[in-house]
């Protein structure tokens, strides 16, 4: 039995017998390979087994010889948990070093580092897996000399192709950003760390705020990437060829058909298939429906005295005139004065006041929509977020024929899917259709995706967790304030991703000041109200409890509760 090393290799030659004895003088320190070298298969598998039993932290790689080659060539022909099988030449086996350990790091702790990146990429997976283990080593999280798993185990963990995992790795080597060494493993190369280019000093005093409490932001980070991305697999791999053709403008006709299935049951919608149009957010179904009602020569929409000025810009862009409407203790009266073409609501949830419109209001409206003609605009702002009961129906199910529903998944899912959808009455369609353009300007992989997603029931389950999660939040929220600052008034907290903070008349101001201080981005009520609106309420905050991460809300909610105390 000969033992030393080769490189930074343990080598070991002979037979298995006293291999045991070889690894107690030093050979078994963890990090170190094993190379044993042996001329038949039962000496082998004796080695391999006693490395097993004796020192199963190490890494261990199986060859045969040949010893009628002069180079003494080896050829893998076991490969537990090395690299590549490998053809090398051995010249100099007796040549001892001092052993030494070696840092590595396991598959599971680069799943968890590059999940996500492999996930967002799609089908490159090779180059997002090299993208992040270059920006793991520019940024020292993967130290000079570090040991990465072989090809097989992080393919085998990450559930790639073997090849993509060793194609990634061999780009990294040729860029110098990693070493490999046959029969020794792939570490990471010596070079200097860097920070990333957009990295803030720690010295350097941050501008930015550290929590987003602006309202209707949902938390991207509890995204559902690994369902998403199934059911993406599941709706391409479904999906006809004429798909990725221009498409009809109203959207895939699997969306719509999903959309009028799922918005019936959740929501009370009638509509069909064929009246549903697709669009990439509520401001683009306003922009459609301000052009239909443009071309129809209509000059005045009545809108709530507060909201959201972008959607009152749309309007105005059209040419058309917005009215604030009263205001009361039972908030909104929708009935609009005398010449209105239509009113623009949200009547599941008001933004920002969070009121739910009242059922003798709901049916006041329609009402005058019927007599006079004219159309009422349903924003179903926050319309899947209603906590501690059933959710309110949509006023679009009272009369199809003269209320347009429009919904979306920017707070469910993600704003950046630009996914939305407009139930058009009948009489409505055609020309909504044409102001939207002939082809479907709505990416159609996220179409089809959104379809499976709900036809899957997956949706529904998303829904329903992130209205459990919601709903801890703004219980927490709630607690807190009544524990360290009881005289905050607290409004409109049955449904949605945010609450209205009252606050002592003249204080708005002072208060978002001491929030940009605490690192948070809040807004002030009056941000909201319409320019014309007679009504003023009081001084408040409209916080968003929806956009920090879990890991985030706990300091998010100390810092708010340490601006009101």
């Amino acid at each position: 039995m000969t033992a030393g090393l080769v490189g930074k290799t343990a080598l070991i030659i002979g037979s298995g017998h006293g291999i045991g004895a070889a690894i107690s003088t030093g050979l078994s320190q963890a990090g170190v390979d094993f190379i044993l070298l042996a001329r038949t298969a039962d000496q082998l598998d004796e080695t391999a087994n006693t490395i097993s039993t004796t020192a199963s932290s190490v890494e261990v790689r199986v060859v045969t010889t040949y010893p009628n080659n002069d180079n003494q060539r080896t050829t893998a022909i076991g490969d537990l948990l090395s690299s590549d099988p490998v053809d090398v030449p051995i010249n100099n086996a007796a040549a001892v070093e001092p052993l030494g350990a070696r840092t590595r790091i396991s598959p599971g702790q680069l799943r968890q580092a590059f999940e996500n990146d492999l996930i967002r990429a799609g089908r490159d997976v090779r180059r997002a897996l090299a993208g992040a283990v270059r920006e793991a080593v520019r940024t020292g999280h993967l130290a000079p000399g570090t040991r990465l798993p072989s090809s097989r185990r992080l393919a085998a963990d990450l559930g790639l192709a073997r090849n993509t995992v060793a194609d990634a790795y061999a780009d990294l080597v040729s860029e110098g950003w990693l070493t490999a060494r046959r029969g020794s493993g792939t570490l990471v190369a010596d070079r200097m760390i860097t920070p990333p280019i957009l990295a803030r000093s720690a010295a350097e005093p941050r501008g930015d705020p550290c929590h987003d409490l602006i309202p209707g932001n949902p938390d991207l980070a509890a995204f559902p990437r690994a369902a998403w991305l199934k059911a993406t697999r599941r709706a391409l791999a479904a999906a006809p060829d004429d798909a990725l053709g221009y498409g009809d403008p109203r959207g895939r006709p699997e969306l719509r058909a999903a959309l009028a299935d799922h918005l019936a049951r959740n929501r009370g919608v009638y509509a069909s298939p064929e009246h549903i149009l697709i669009c990439a957010g509520v401001s683009h179904g306003l922009q459609i429906l301000s052009g239909v009602l443009a071309g129809r020569g209509a000059r005045n929409v009545a809108v709530e005295s507060y909201g959201l000025d972008r959607h009152w810009g749309l309007l105005a862009a059209a040419g058309l005139k917005t009215l604030p409407l009263p205001l009361d203790i039972h908030g909104t009266d929708p009935v609009p004065p005398v010449g209105t073409d239509a009113v623009l609501l949200t009547p599941a949830h008001q933004f920002p006041l969070g009121t739910t419109l009242h059922r003798d209001r709901r049916t006041a409206v329609v009402d005058w929509a019927r007599r006079t003609g004219g159309l009422v605009l349903e924003d179903d702002y926050d319309g899947e977020f209603r906590f501690g009961r059933q959710s309110v129906g949509a006023l679009q199910g009272l009369d199809p024929d003269c209320v347009v529903y429009l919904g979306t998944a920017s707070k469910t899912l993600a704003p950046g899917l630009r996914l939305a959808w407009m139930a058009l009455p009948s009489t409505l369609t055609e020309e909504a259709v044409a102001v939207k353009g002939q082809i479907d300007s709505c990416e159609v992989f996220s179409q089809l995706t959104m379809a499976e997603f709900i036809t899957s029931g997956a949706y529904d389950r998303h829904v329903r967790a992130a209205r459990r999660r919601y709903r801890d939040r703004r219980d927490a929220l709630v607690a807190a304030l009544a524990q360290h600052a009881p005289k905050v008034r607290v409004i409109g907290t049955a449904a949605g991703l945010h609450t209205v903070l009252g606050l002592p008349t003249g204080t708005e101001q002072r208060v978002l000041q001491s929030a940009t201080g605490q690192g948070l981005k809040v807004a002030g009520l009056s941000r909201y109200r319409h320019e014309r609106s007679l009504n003023a309420m009081a001084d408040a905050l409209v916080v968003g409890y929806g956009a920090p991460s879990d890991a985030a809300w706990p300091q998010a909610l100390s810092a708010l509760v340490r601006i009101l105390s």
